[in-house]
C-alpha cells in the first residue's frame, strides 16, 4: 500500500489529466475553463477576477485575450476613459463551460460509482483535515 501523500499525489495527477482531456475536448485549458466559471458566477472585471484566481494582471490579461480570441468571452469599456472592461461570456463559452461540467460529473460519479455516501462523507472530513494540517505547518 502506498504511503498516504504519494497516494493522494498520485489521485491528483490522474484527475488532473482527465481534466485536461475533458477541457481540451471543448478547446479548453483548465485554468481558461476555471476562469470562465469566474466569469459566469459574476467576477467580470480583471480586479475581480486577479482577486479571486490570485493570478497578476498580465497573466490573467493573457488568459482572458485567448478566451475573447475563442470566442467564449466578450468585452466591453465603461467609464468616462472607456478603459475599464467588463467581461461578459458569450454563448459559446456558456455551452463549452456547460458540457465540461457534465463531464466532470459523469467522470466523479464513474469514480465514486461504488462508494456509500458514508465513505465519501469520511474521505471528505479527512481530506479536509489534512489540509488543514498542511496548512499549519
Amino acid at each position: 500500500m502506498k504511503d498516504i501523500l504519494v497516494a493522494l499525489s498520485s489521485a491528483a495527477k490522474n484527475h488532473r489529466a482527465k481534466l485536461m482531456k475533458i477541457t481540451k475536448a471543448q478547446n479548453l485549458t483548465i485554468s481558461e475553463w476555471k476562469l470562465l466559471n469566474y466569469v459566469i458566477n459574476g467576477q467580470t472585471t480583471q480586479e475581480a477576477l486577479s482577486e479571486v484566481t490570485k493570478l497578476d494582471i498580465s497573466t490573467l490579461s493573457r488568459q482572458l485575450k485567448r478566451l475573447l480570441v475563442k470566442e467564449m468571452l466578450a468585452k466591453t469599456a465603461v467609464g468616462k476613459d472607456k478603459r475599464q472592461l467588463i467581461y461578459s461570456v458569450t454563448d459559446k463559452g456558456t455551452e463549452s463551460s456547460q458540457r465540461v461540467q457534465q463531464e466532470v460529473e459523469g467522470f466523479q460519479e464513474q469514480v465514486f460509482s461504488h462508494w456509500t455516501n458514508e465513505e465519501k462523507n469520511l474521505l471528505k472530513i479527512l481530506i479536509n483535515r489534512l489540509e488543514q494540517s498542511l496548512d499549519r505547518i
